[in-house]
């Protein structure tokens, strides 16, 4: 299949808010020759990444929005913008290869649209993108809502957010302290010419120059290092982990937290991953048994504890609560097509209700760790702030940490544009004599 077909099939799958592209790109690349598909991938990422910037560029030359029956011509049409706007791929070939993904479609008065406004995009859209940057989802490529969102949260920051989210993530690696130190595998990968550098705030992670295949990493098939940002690493030692004790990781896929947590205390009583489609743990049980490691799986909803939980409470609980993932948009930029303004509230409201429902399961003098990949704090320190106030035997503990800013609950850490992703943290124990402070 040509590439930018592809591309436009799995895009117009987002648009039509049928799935993620984690979700509909996989399914296209399988029809693509292998020597198509890093551009494949390209296309569709490039343009879910621009898509606020490239959807208002593409309404100057369009008489009329597309029917929803045609959302494939509208994704062909992003994918030959965002080819003319930001590849070095010759205009001539961006032009004809994407005209000519109509035909496929059985779409063939499509070519003349296509043609037309493509066309119209060469010769005009270097002297218009700057007259349309007087809107800020112009200048900031992300939706007025979020845009709005972070400016009223991070006045001094929201343009560097955006920014940062606009760019290619970072290859970050977590190096296996039970099987190497970080010093001696930062000295393999000089070895076989990986350019490498140590993160600032994990002790276990590794920023690479430029992302590599892992199969090229030394030892990963052996379980030396894993895949992992340097954000979601920090959640390790934040448990305060001991041996013996038992620990629940919930919402768990795809397992990276669960590794890291069996790789720091191997001598944990039991690491019980919860999450609630089996289907998502089997991305678990695969990092599991590349690292050697065990942990008890399950699949239920967190908060339907009476089918799950044996009645054994935990000493540490981390729960990595489903959030709207707006600190990860460099990692998945249609975020930017599906999430929407009204989602936040319903998301927060399920943060609550599951840490509502996990508290009664931990011990007293236990810690649960909130934890989400937002950067709002309607999902972050609002959540715990409403937590607090009905749980009596609750206790926030200050994160004495150098990254992140102190949030009134918790801290934020804010997308960087060559370090971590955006996330959030709080710490909470259950205390032995009621409400404290």
């Amino acid at each position: 299949m040509n590439p930018r077909l592809a591309a436009a099939n799995a895009l117009a799958t987002v648009l039509a808010g049928k799935a993620s592209l984690g979700g509909s790109l996989p399914q296209q690349l399988a029809k693509v020759a292998p020597k198509d598909q890093a551009l494949t991938q390209e296309l569709a990422y490039g343009a879910a990444r621009w898509f606020p910037r490239l959807q208002i560029l593409a309404s100057q030359w369009l008489s009329k929005p597309f029917r929803n029956a045609d959302r494939d011509v509208e994704a062909l049409l992003y994918i030959g913008l965002y080819q003319l706007l930001y590849m070095r791929i010759p205009p001539h070939a961006a032009i004809s290869e994407t005209v000519e993904c109509a035909q496929p479609l059985k779409k063939v008065w499509a070519k003349n649209l296509l043609n037309a406004v493509l066309r119209k995009a060469q010769r005009e859209a270097a002297d218009l993108l700057p007259q349309l940057e007087k809107d800020p989802v112009v200048v900031t490529a992300h939706p007025r809502w979020l845009q709005k969102s972070l400016k009223a949260c991070y006045p001094e920051q929201w343009l560097a957010i955006c920014a940062a989210n606009n760019l290619y993530p970072p290859f970050t690696l977590r190096v296996n302290q039970s099987k190497t130190s970080r010093d001696d595998y930062l000295k393999r990968l000089k070895q076989v010419d990986i350019t490498a550098q140590p993160c600032t705030f994990s002790q276990d992670g590794i920023t690479l120059a430029a992302a590599c295949d892992v199969n090229l990493l030394p030892l990963f098939k052996e379980g030396w290092v894993s895949v992992q940002d340097e954000a979601a690493q920090l959640a390790c030692s934040l448990l305060q982990l001991a041996p013996q004790q038992r620990v629940l990781d919930a919402c768990c896929a795809p397992g990276g937290k669960t590794c890291h947590i069996l790789e720091a205390q191997p001598n944990l009583s039991e690491v019980v991953a919860l999450d609630l489609e089996s289907k998502r743990l089997e991305r678990v049980t695969e990092n599991l048994q590349r690292l050697k490691l065990s942990a008890t799986l399950v699949a239920a909803d967190a908060r339907d504890t009476k089918h799950w939980w044996d009645g054994e409470q935990f000493d540490r609980i981390l729960l990595d609560a489903p959030c709207s993932a707006t600190g990860v948009i460099r990692r998945h930029p249609d975020i930017k097509i599906t999430r929407q303004e009204t989602d936040i509230a319903a998301l927060a409201q399920l943060q609550l209700e599951l840490l509502q429902a996990l508290w009664p399961t931990l011990k007293e003098g236990g810690l649960l760790l909130y934890a989400t990949c937002s950067t709002l704090p309607t999902e972050n320190t609002e959540v715990i702030e409403q937590f607090m106030a009905q749980a009596t035997d609750a206790e926030h503990l200050p994160l004495d940490v150098e990254y992140g800013i102190a949030q009134p609950y918790g801290r934020q850490l804010l997308a960087q544009q060559q370090g971590h992703d955006g996330f959030y943290y709080a710490l909470l124990r259950k205390h032995t004599k009621g409400k404290v402070g």
